[in-house]
This record gives structure tokens, sequence and C-alpha cells, in this order.
């Protein structure tokens, strides 16, 4: 790539706060519940990569496809892939993508496709990380104008309006917004520390089953469990992990 930047490029990540921040110093935006994605496109080519840095492209070959539509032939966005189903998000939906078949994958983006919705520009004509991420979001606006609002590429909301977050936070969960993220004003993106973002998170809980375990990084000590659900097959399906 001929980018400034390339894959793996760690990114810009959130502490967690237990209510959203007061004063006029933040932008707001929803937490969706799906995966984070930096989508990099140089000429025809086009790489999806996950928060932990690893390629995404081949499982939502739909979201490839509409990023390559767009005109604009060389940029770098952060956003969240998404799978709506039944009038909300699925993340049951979502993990059934990270499939090793590629009929299955194809089969699924065509019942189900992904949308991804785009919160930060880090470059486009020019490399934008260290701007404030307002003047980021004007740019991210101006990127995506004329894109069509119903099309697989969205333009994730923002607001300066407390009221607007807490409402996002109080009546959208049950249409799977996962929380509200706040980014401080004047900030340039923070890749790979928490300095400039926080999340407040709607607390979920379950009765989860241990199928597994990770060793913390450099040690021989349990750094994580590996966490599971039974489904009606009495299969245990991993949905996530503890430290």
């Amino acid at each position: 790539m001929t980018l400034p930047f390339h894959p793996p490029y760690p990114p810009m990540e959130a502490r967690r706060v237990d209510t959203i921040p007061s004063g006029g110093e933040w932008q707001f935006e929803p937490k969706w519940d799906g995966f984070r994605a930096i989508v990099f496109r140089d000429g025809d080519r086009v790489e999806v990569q996950s928060k932990a840095g690893q390629p995404l492209a081949r499982y939502f070959p739909e979201v490839v496809e509409a990023i390559a539509a767009l005109k604009p032939k060389q940029f770098v966005l952060d956003g969240e892939i998404v799978v709506p189903a039944g009038g909300r998000l699925s993340f049951d939906d979502l993990l059934q993508r990270i499939h090793p078949a590629e009929s299955r994958v194809r089969k699924l983006a065509a019942a189900t496709p992904a949308h991804y919705f785009v919160f930060d520009l880090l470059y486009w004509k020019r490399d934008l990380r260290g701007q404030p991420i307002e003047r980021r979001r004007e740019q991210l606006e101006r990127f995506l104008a004329g894109v069509p609002d119903e099309g697989l590429i969205r333009l994730s909301p923002a607001t300066s309006d407390r009221n607007i977050a807490r409402q996002w936070f109080s009546r959208y969960s049950s249409m799977g917004l996962d929380g509200v993220m706040a980014k401080r004003l004047g900030e340039p993106y923070h890749s790979g520390d928490r300095e400039g973002m926080v999340k407040v998170k709607h607390l979920k809980t379950a009765d989860c089953a241990v199928g597994g375990f990770r060793y913390g990084e450099g040690t021989k000590e349990v750094g994580s469990l590996l966490l599971g659900l039974y489904d009606d097959q009495a299969r245990l399906v991993y949905i996530g992990h503890t430290s």
C-alpha cells in the first residue's frame, strides 16, 4: 500500500466510565454493538482490519464491494460493522459471519447484509490523524456527502448535546445500541491509547460456562477466561472473554 500507514494499525481506544460526561468539551456518538473495523483503500485494494489487527475482509464481501464503489480511491476509515436483523442489530448474526467456508459467508451476506457505520476519517487526500476530532468530523461529513443513506456505508451520528446522548443511551438499547461514546474535543486520533475517548456501556449479565483460557502475555499465568453459552443443540458457543 502507498498509504502513510497500513494494517495492522492500533485503533483509538476508550476508557470505561459510569456516566455520560458533562461539560461542553465532548462529541457524543452511539456505541454500536458490532465489530470495530478500520478500512484501508488504496486504488483497487481494500483491506478491513479488526480491533485486534486481524483481517476481516473475507467475512464481509458486501462491505468490501460497497467500499470499492465509493468515488475516492485512497482513504482510511474507522467505524463499526453491524448486522441488522429483525428491526435491531444482531450480534449473533454478526458472529456467524466468522466462518471458514466462503460459500456460507456469501449466503449470509446475501440474506442479512452487514452495514458499516463510519465515525472517523484518518486519511483522505492527506493524513488527518493529527487534526482535532471536530475537524476530522467535518472532513468525514464531506467525504460521505452524496453517499445514499440507504446503502451499506453509513455516517454514524454525532452530537455535542448531552441530552441527545442520554436519549441514545436510554431509548435505543432495545435496537442494539451498546451505549454511548464520548470523544474529547480538540484531541487528535489517539492510536492505541485511551487518552481521548470514554465509553458508557449498558450493563449486561449472563451465566456462562468457562470453555478455556488464555495465558497472560509473556507469562504462564491465566490472563483471561473464554466464555460460552449452550445453544438449542447443546453446543457450547463462544461469546467472549473476561480478564
